[in-house]
């Protein structure tokens, strides 16, 4: 089998490129994906392209199969669905995800491919990753039956939270964004949708996930006393001002961070390949495509990032498709 395959490269901040890759021969433990689709999450990725990774934060923002290092040359990306091509026979030939990055063929353990449900799509389960950081989320925001809650941030992860919400009975989801568009996203996955200066306050719980200082600010005002902001923004190398004078003691308020890279300690007993495995299950809901906004061929990506990273293309999740030029179709 050719043992041929490409990778998008960050060259340096703001300049990607497509380099050729030579594949390893797999072990007996090892299985080769070719991807058929692979997701860019519009915040971290771009802020990555953009070099805004702090040096301090360089370890912890590593990617499971990272090449290179920030702020670059780097291989980077988490998003990928591919078919097994060659690996143990109750994987070949099966739908797989995996935290790699944008390539067109890779050789990893088996252990680091989940297969995905018979239920969900290829191109839907792209967003895998971010609905697991939305699971992530909820676990340590625990919300009630009949909590009143926004989240504010329309991004791909506040939607992704939004979507998981949605299905939580006697609950008040309000979705608050700045953008109007988003209005119709939140139809889509069956919540409410209001401009920051309409959304509805008196919350139990908010979370924050536009990586403003605006955005969170307006998240502390939409709480009830002794309420919760769950904090989801990642702000790379900026600084960010909190507003905690005013009544933000008087009202005994809560800002609480939750980060993907460790599983909730609500949830401690449970391991990374659960926490994966009910995130894909949870894409068998149709609404979720809403949060898939643009697509692209893998070989337009080095002009494609820029106009992501700068806004001229707006998206939540972009999705990447691969050609297979050996079956002269795409998957």
């Amino acid at each position: 089998m050719n043992r041929a395959a490409r990778a998008f490269w960050l060259d340096s901040p703001g300049r990607g490129e497509i380099r050729e890759v030579d594949l390893p021969e797999p072990g007996p433990d090892e299985v080769v994906v070719r991807a058929l689709y692979s997701g860019i999450s519009r915040g971290t990725e771009t802020l990555v392209f953009r070099g805004g990774v702090p040096e301090s934060q360089h370890t912890v923002m590593r990617a499971p199969f990272q090449e290179g290092d920030f702020p670059g040359p780097v291989k980077y990306g988490y998003l990928s669905v591919g078919v097994v091509e060659e690996g143990p026979e109750s994987l070949t030939g099966r739908t797989v995800f995996c935290l790699y990055p944008h390539q067109t063929r890779y050789v990893v353990p088996a252990a680091a491919v989940t297969p995905v449900p018979e239920s969900v799509p290829a191109g839907r389960a792209v967003l895998a990753g971010t609905v697991e950081t939305a699971v992530n989320a909820l676990w340590d925001a625990a919300p009630l039956l009949g909590d009143r809650i926004a989240v504010v941030g329309g991004g791909m992860v506040g939607c992704s939270v939004a979507a998981l919400l949605a299905r939580f009975p006697g609950v008040r989801v309000q979705l608050v964004d700045a953008d109007p568009a988003r209005a119709e996203t939140a139809e889509a996955l069956g919540v409410g949708f209001a401009l920051p200066a309409d959304a509805d306050g008196d919350c139990d719980l908010v979370v924050h996930a536009s990586a403003t200082e605006q955005g969170l600010a307006r998240a502390l005002e939409l709480l009830r006393p002794e309420g919760t902001v769950v904090e989801l923004s990642w702000y790379g190398d900026r600084k960010v001002g909190v507003p905690l004078g005013e009544a933000f003691h008087s009202r005994r308020l809560t800002i609480r961070g939750s980060q993907v890279g460790t599983v909730s300690p609500a949830r401690a007993h449970r391991g990374y390949g659960d926490r994966l495995a009910l995130a894909l299950d949870l894409l068998a809901d149709p609404a979720l495509d809403a949060l898939v906004t643009g697509e692209s061929p893998f070989e337009e990506l080095p002009a494609v990032m820029p106009r992501l990273a700068s806004g001229d293309i707006p998206a939540l999740c972009h999705r990447v498709r691969y050609d297979d030029p050996a079956a002269g179709t795409h998957a």
